[in-house]
């Protein structure tokens, strides 16, 4: 239970704030790290493909980003080492904060993204198996469960005093890699909020994952639920608005801000435009949303059944992620889309076959002279729940000079997710960050739902930078 001098000193902070916590996210990737565009799209697309696809696997394994190139990361500090910054990627297709700890064995990890030193943990404190965070850990499993694999004795356990047996490690597994990590609590610093009896995951081996996460989906032990404990208006709203980069170096390094709680947005530009959180039985962590369908252009296409709701299988509906990189659809929808975008784009640019191999997305085209592209806008279920995707979001134009002559293409950013079929046990679709840029995109907790407002995202920075100063 928190002490009432730190609750005052916690409530002064919030006040002084302005009701909100800014933090900068940080893009992990820009061209300059891959040898060509065909290989930075190559690797994006094959990560956000294999992600999606891990969503249909068993509930205990959780989706996590797969390596470096298709995410945001946050920094904070931890109360029993304020001189080290830990920086994680951020996710809302996860529920739980981990990251390395020293001494830490990390398995197929070489060339990949390390955002962060493994932090060799010296006053953290275990979890007891009786905690409902161990329990959360593995997956709800039961505390008499957990203690008894902790080796605490059977009086003990029937008596409820397991306090001093300590919560057992536990494992994770994701689309390439996995880890396995023990529970701490500590008191956790960023910006001007100061957060004690923090729950997080330590991890001393991992394949091929050196980076942990900073998970914000909905679960017990997620980063908003843990502050929602000390203030609801931190914890059950937040936000972020990913600058547009098209992976330029320079674009990419500008800030895109988190911001946690809620904030006068009179003065930003558009409203919300707002759709209902769908629960899912079998991934509860995922903030689902129903699409009703796609405009290309004039066209509407609908948008097949499973994509509007979530079944109690878990089937269907589209999760919003900040871990995936490109958009994801089911087969039948893609293709229409493709199908109509191709009938526009197709009959006045070359299709570009070879590019399509090379990056894994499509359709693509060597473009000529003034290229029109079709508007896309996805009808998301609710009232005028419409959101019209800028150019750039959807469409992206480089140089390619693989046979010796320079020409400009353009590719499609979405992708085939596969036959729909096929798509059981998980969600039916993704909106991945690629297509978020430029949008502010708020996770209402309280009320439930997902909201999108087109906004210059560097500029919101700088705005409420300056309204916290």
């Amino acid at each position: 239970m928190p002490s009432p001098l730190f609750l005052l000193c916690f409530m002064l902070c919030i006040s002084h704030a302005h009701q909100i916590i800014l933090l900068p996210l940080r893009h992990s990737v820009s061209k300059t790290q891959f040898n060509s565009t065909h290989h930075l799209l190559k690797a994006t697309s094959t990560r956000s493909l294999s992600r999606f696809h891990r969503h249909r696997q068993s509930q205990n394994s959780v989706s996590l980003p797969l390596s470096s190139g298709s995410d945001y990361t946050l920094s904070f500090n931890l109360g029993s080492h304020p001189s080290q910054s830990i920086t994680l990627y951020l996710d809302t297709g996860s529920d739980l904060v981990w990251f390395p700890c020293a001494p830490f064995q990390c398995i197929l990890c070489e060339g990949k993204f390390n955002a962060t030193t493994p932090l060799k943990l010296t006053r953290s404190h275990r979890v007891s198996c009786q905690s409902p965070a161990c329990s959360a850990a593995h997956s709800s499993m039961s505390s008499h469960d957990l203690c008894a694999i902790a080796r605490c004795p059977l009086d003990n356990i029937e008596t409820f005093d397991c306090s001093s047996a300590t919560c057992p490690p536990f494992y994770y597994a994701y689309g390439d890699g996995s880890f396995i990590a023990r529970l701490y609590r500590d008191s956790l610093s960023m910006s001007s909020l100061f957060l004690k009896n923090f729950t997080f995951g330590c991890a001393h081996t991992a394949l091929a994952e050196p980076t942990g996460v900073a998970g914000f989906g909905w679960g017990l032990l997620s980063l908003p639920a843990q502050l929602a404990t000390l203030s609801p208006n931190l914890g059950n709203r937040f936000s972020y608005c990913l600058v547009s980069h098209s992976f330029d170096e320079q674009r990419v390094r500008k800030p895109s801000p988190l911001i946690l709680g809620r904030y006068d947005d009179s003065g930003e530009g558009s409203e919300f435009v707002y759709t209902s959180m769908l629960r899912n039985p079998k991934h509860p962590y995922f903030y689902c949303v129903g699409l009703a369908g796609i405009s290309v252009g004039k066209r509407t296409i609908p948008a097949p059944e499973m994509l509007r709701r979530v079944n109690g299988r878990g089937d269907g509906g589209v999760v919003v992620d900040s871990g995936t990189t490109f958009t994801m659809l089911p087969a039948s929808l893609y293709n229409s889309v493709v199908s109509e975008f191709d009938q526009r784009v197709g009959r006045v640019q070359e299709r570009a076959s070879k590019v399509e191999e090379k990056t894994g997305l499509g359709p693509c085209y060597f473009l000529e002279g003034l290229v029109e592209v079709p508007t896309v806008t996805w009808h998301f279920v609710g009232n005028d729940s419409n959101v019209m995707l800028p150019r750039g979001n959807y469409f992206y134009e480089f140089s390619d000079d693989a046979d010796g002559v320079r020409r400009k293409v353009g590719c499609l950013m979405m992708m085939n997710g596969g036959d729909d079929s096929e798509l059981s046990g998980g969600p039916g679709a993704t909106l991945g960050n690629y297509q978020q840029q430029g949008f502010e995109v708020v996770y209402d907790l309280e009320n439930q739902r997902v909201g999108f407002a087109k906004r210059e995202c560097a500029s919101l920075w700088d705005n409420l930078n300056r309204h916290k100063s």
